[in-house]
């Protein structure tokens, strides 16, 4: 039988009077006939939408901005009413409405269920505030996308009304703090349907249902991919809690969300979760990607939101399970938000991808740090090294600059000089003072992270920074010590083979001027340099965190090629290598190329840049210095000049340092107070004994390192 058309689509109702609102306001707020709060809602009640779900999603955003007000209704409703902010008292006000008005509240009940029935909830509780893409970029690109295209309506699914409802971040906050009494009670009124073919509830708890199979679904997906089953191998494939998971949510289904069955999802969860803290310890030994990274905070959003949906349909009708309803709706709407940001994933994701690489280059850090005082002699000898090799690029750089090359073979033939010098150091044990400072600050925030104490902890960091101080004391004298009379040697050899200079004496002059500390721009330039010089270490732990990532010595230990050729030994010679000299050799390289390249690069578009590098800068100017004479270098242009390569030291290491620890500290998470706390502390270490950060002990050999610092090692070959 046909339901009467009165019931379908009652008449329409003509807008209220003055005298009626003015009945209504007394008969509900006596004491404040007047007050905005009652007179509102009653126009609001009597322009509920009889029909159309566009405007009946209208009317709903009308009731929450009307709930939103700040001006509370608490001298409207009676004192023991429960809830204390603007927000819940006119709740309490709504209730109170509803409890006497009979007509209005089958109206709103009419809403309710037609909302209920013309919506769908399976995408505002499966996919609202969780990741979509397949990997980091896959959702980058989503995210971009839906910043620029417009977004088409979707009037019949429920997260359409959640975000239009709630469009800014901090509605999260407000919905969570309403009261689940005032909403038990709500609801119980609203859900006596009239008609009762629909009732509100179970259309929700069908959805939520839905939902966590979905989850179940896309879950196990993600948590049997094969960069995550590869790193849980104590796990057997058919033991994987993913696989019991969307049968438990099965069983969910069947037996209509029994206790047991959600009792059995938590443990699933709970299982699922062990499996991502171990693929997550593997990560500390076997590298990471920004894509298993994205993998894995996917998983555990899934599994966070699979609990969150499992609470709430085992907890019992009322005040208890809108409460579970509150934490879930605002959990989930606070993630809709973030996860519309771009800068929000990007800085999620990548932050575990750079603790990884700081803590790569930390390593490689280790070794630029001496303990003792033939660990100290030892790193003189090694810049030594460093410095006689960067005599010979300074005198080769100004070689490629006498050739009439294009542009492209100019700056080729030059990166290949730098990067190639660069390499031979490496591979030949010599150290570079300035791929020290990035190194070694990446090892000082490993102990500034460490999970001890405080007191301990800033006591071993004070006792560490001397230790770095003094080791880049002696990287910078073996450098310049040695650069020096290298290249003056090499330049009175050239003179005598050749005949003429080196350099001619504009050429020499505008060396000298390049350097002066305040008529150029080399302190500019220096500080540029600087920031090269933190890029070439980032580089340096991408590259190795790349190697053990794809687990390259161990392919080519096993090599079959490499095997016949070189033998078994030999093969693992190669593999031993490559891990030995991987982020020496890309720290190189990308420091070679970007000193080359960058000012070039710049040019192209306009921009007058160019590097300054102490020691590289140090040796042109000791060319310039034999082209121009004895009496020249002790003219005050020169003198400056001098004075300029001072500048230039300090500006390298300070500011890839900095760098360096800037963002080291931000990848563990150490707090500015603790960071600042413990720069004090070494202040007062340096005025109690400024002769720790310049000299090595006195006493041998030198005490044992604090606890907890780092175990350093005499300079290894390779440089590092």
């Amino acid at each position: 039988m046909s339901v009467p058309s009165t019931v379908q689509k009652p008449p329409a109702r003509s807008a209220p009077s003055e005298r009626e609102v003015d009945a209504f306001a007394v008969q509900y707020a006596p004491r404040a006939p007047g007050h905005p709060a009652v007179r509102d809602l009653f126009r609001l009640l009597e322009d509920i939408p009889a029909e159309g779900l566009e405007a009946r999603l209208a009317w709903v955003e009308r009731w929450v901005h009307w709930l939103r007000d700040r001006i509370p209704a608490q001298g409207l409703v009676d004192a023991d009413e429960p809830g204390g902010s603007a927000a819940d008292s006119r709740l309490a006000l709504l209730v109170r409405v509803l409890e006497g008005e009979g007509a209005m509240r089958a109206h709103l009940t009419r809403l309710v269920s037609g909302v209920c029935a013309g919506s769908r909830g399976l995408k505002l509780f499966a996919q609202v505030g969780l990741p979509a893409g397949d990997g980091f970029f896959s959702e980058v690109s989503d995210r971009i996308a839906r910043r620029v295209l417009p977004a088409p309506p979707a009037p019949g699914q429920l997260s359409e009304l959640l975000l239009r409802v709630f469009p800014v971040p901090e509605d999260s906050k407000w919905l969570a703090a309403l009261s689940p009494v005032l909403l038990a009670r709500l609801s119980a009124l609203v859900g006596e349907p009239v008609p009762p073919d629909v009732v509100p509830g179970a259309r929700v708890r069908a959805d939520l249902m839905d939902a966590l199979l979905f989850l179940a679904v896309q879950t196990a997906a993600q948590g049997l991919a094969e960069d995550v089953r590869d790193r849980s191998l104590e796990v057997a494939f058919r033991a994987s809690p993913f696989l019991r998971l969307r049968l438990v949510c099965d069983a969910v289904l069947a037996r209509d969300g029994a206790p047991d069955t959600l009792r059995e999802v938590a443990t699933s969860v709970a299982d699922c979760r062990q499996v991502v803290a171990t693929v997550s310890r593997h990560l500390e030994d076997a590298g990471v990607s920004v894509d298993l990274v994205y993998r894995l905070e996917r998983i555990r959003r899934g599994l966070d939101r699979m609990e969150a949906i499992a609470r709430v349909l085992g907890a019992p009708r009322g005040e208890a399970r809108w409460r579970e309803g509150l934490a879930l709706l605002s959990n989930l709407l606070g993630h809709a938000h973030a996860d519309r940001s771009v800068r929000a994933l990007v800085r999620r994701n990548v932050r575990l991808l750079a603790r990884k690489i700081i803590e790569r280059a930390g390593h490689s850090g280790e070794h630029y740090i001496t303990g003792t005082r033939a660990e100290f002699h030892g790193m003189v000898h090694s810049a030594a090294g460093g410095g006689l090799l960067t005599a010979g690029t300074a005198a080769m750089k100004f070689f490629l600059g006498s050739l009439s090359l294009a542009p492209f073979f100019a700056g080729f033939f030059a990166a290949l000089n730098y990067a190639g010098s660069f390499v031979v150091m490496q591979f030949l044990g010599f150290t570079l003072a300035t791929k020290q400072p990035s190194m070694t600050a990446a090892t000082l925030a490993g102990a500034v992270g460490e999970n001890t104490d405080e007191h301990g902890r800033l006591e071993r960091l004070a006792e560490l920074v001397p230790r770095i101080t003094r080791s880049q004391l002696a990287a910078a004298l073996g450098n310049l010590g040695c650069v020096l009379p290298v290249a003056v040697a090499m330049a009175l050899i050239f003179q005598r083979v050749m005949g003429h200079p080196l350099l001619s004496a504009d050429k020499a002059q505008h060396v000298v001027e390049s350097l002066h500390p305040w008529h150029s721009a080399a302190l500019l330039w220096a500080a540029f340099t600087g920031v090269l010089l933190w890029v070439s270490s980032v580089a340096a732990g991408w590259l190795e965190n790349f190697v053990v990532y794809r687990q390259i010595p161990e392919a080519l230990a096993h090599h079959r090629v490499l095997r016949a050729v070189l033998g078994v030994s030999g093969a693992r010679k190669v593999a031993d290598g490559l891990m030995h000299h991987a982020a020496g050799v890309g720290g190189s390289v990308t420091l070679g190329v970007l000193l080359a390249v960058a000012p070039g690069v710049a040019g192209f578009f306009g921009v007058p840049l160019d590097v300054r590098h102490v020691t590289l800068s140090f040796g042109s100017l000791a060319f310039a210095g034999c082209s121009l004479g004895p009496e020249a270098v002790l003219e005050p242009d020169f003198l400056a000049a001098v004075l300029g390569i001072g500048f230039i030291g300090l500006l390298n290491f300070g500011v890839s340092f900095a760098l360096a620890l800037a963002v080291a500290l931000r990848a563990r998470d150490v707090p500015l107070r603790e960071a600042l706390r413990f720069v004090r502390v070494v202040i007062i270490h340096f005025l109690l004994d400024p002769r720790a950060f310049l000299l090595p002990p006195r006493d041998e050999p030198a005490a044992a390192p604090p606890a907890g610092a780092p175990e350093v090692p005499a300079p290894e070959p390779g440089g590092r």
